[in-house]
């Protein structure tokens, strides 16, 4: 009998179940599959990047014993590099936009990170939390700045282990692809491996509203309309890992269908999900109308729930948004 222990934190990313979404596969005619990515240790997709850009930093001699790892992240990135960095020995340092919610800013202090709060500006503004951890990085010694928008280790990590696996899980039988962009990390990653495998595997970038990526695809100018209550997905750029990355389409999701697909997946499938899943899945049931009964699409599920709780899960907050969970 040989044993299946895993070696460590670091060596339980990934390797995560793919879901039927029953209620929603069955509607459809479609099988909707749901890469369970809140099963990573560190809780959500974003472990895997974590640990792809540590380790890359590790082998360019760029992070020694000691050092510190400073990201400017709106809450994921952050709790999987701080989880990385205290099994690795290293000090983190994270920089965040003060709208994101008290449950990741509260996770990553326990964590042990350093948390720095910024005013939330737009990415053109010098002061906007991606540039200011660059310039913070750049000041300390033995620190990288991961720089995950920008950095191909985090596209390469979904290239070579989320797509791998989810082609291995289902047999390469997938017709699209379905996945909103914040980074574009496991968007890019997965598509171009797919597109590999099989040219004729449908790409479509899921996005809310509020982000410019939808009206590039569709017109080729980056238009943002609108707001969403979704964190950490959508762009008003294209990232260097969204660079080269093959887009067959984009579906754009409001945010009231976002709210009616994650209490479905609640109280349905039993699944408690974070609100950029509500962008996916809802894209995904999109993307299932259009192309019609017997297709396989696959998305995937980001993190959960319990992340939000004080938003997307409070009727009270819901109601300021003039949204309902029905």
């Amino acid at each position: 009998m040989s044993m299946d222990i895993k070696n460590g934190f670091v060596a339980t990313v990934g390797n995560t179940p793919l879901i039927r979404l029953n209620s929603f596969s069955d509607e459809t005619g479609c099988e909707i599959l749901g890469k369970a990515e809140f099963l990573n240790p560190g809780g959500s997709v974003k472990d895997r990047a974590a640990l792809y850009i540590i380790e890359d930093a590790e082998r360019k001699g760029l992070l020694k014993p000691g050092g510190t790892v400073v990201e400017g992240t709106a809450g994921n990135t952050g709790i999987g590099l701080a989880h990385i960095c205290n099994a690795k020995g290293y000090k983190c340092l994270i920089i965040i936009p003060e709208t994101q919610s008290q449950e990741k800013i509260d996770t990553l202090k326990t964590l042990g990170a350093e948390v720095r709060l910024v005013p939330a500006v737009p990415y053109s503004n010098p002061n906007n939390y991606v540039k200011l951890s660059g310039r913070v990085a750049a000041e300390l010694d033995n620190a990288i700045w991961a720089n995950q928008f920008e950095n191909l280790a985090n596209r390469q990590a979904h290239y070579e282990t989320t797509a791998a696996e989810i082609w291995s899980q289902t047999e390469g039988k997938v017709d699209a692809w379905v996945a909103a962009t914040g980074t574009g990390g496991t968007y890019a990653g997965v598509s171009m491996y797919f597109k590999e495998q099989n040219p004729n595997v449908r790409c479509v970038v899921a996005d809310p509203l509020g982000s410019g990526l939808y009206s590039y695809v569709k017109t080729g100018e980056i238009k943002p309309v609108g707001n969403s209550i979704t964190e950490g997905i959508g762009n008003s750029r294209i990232t260097g890992n969204m660079e080269g990355a093959p887009i067959d389409d984009a579906i754009q999701i409001d945010d009231q269908e976002c709210i009616r697909v994650i209490y479905q997946l609640l109280n349905k499938e039993g699944l408690f999900m974070g609100g950029s899943v509500g962008i996916n899945v809802g894209a995904a049931i999109a993307l299932a109308k259009q192309m019609g009964p017997g297709h396989t699409i696959v998305t995937v599920l980001c993190d959960g729930g319990a992340r939000y709780q004080s938003r997307i899960y409070n009727p009270e907050w819901l109601a300021t948004k003039g949204l309902t969970p029905s």
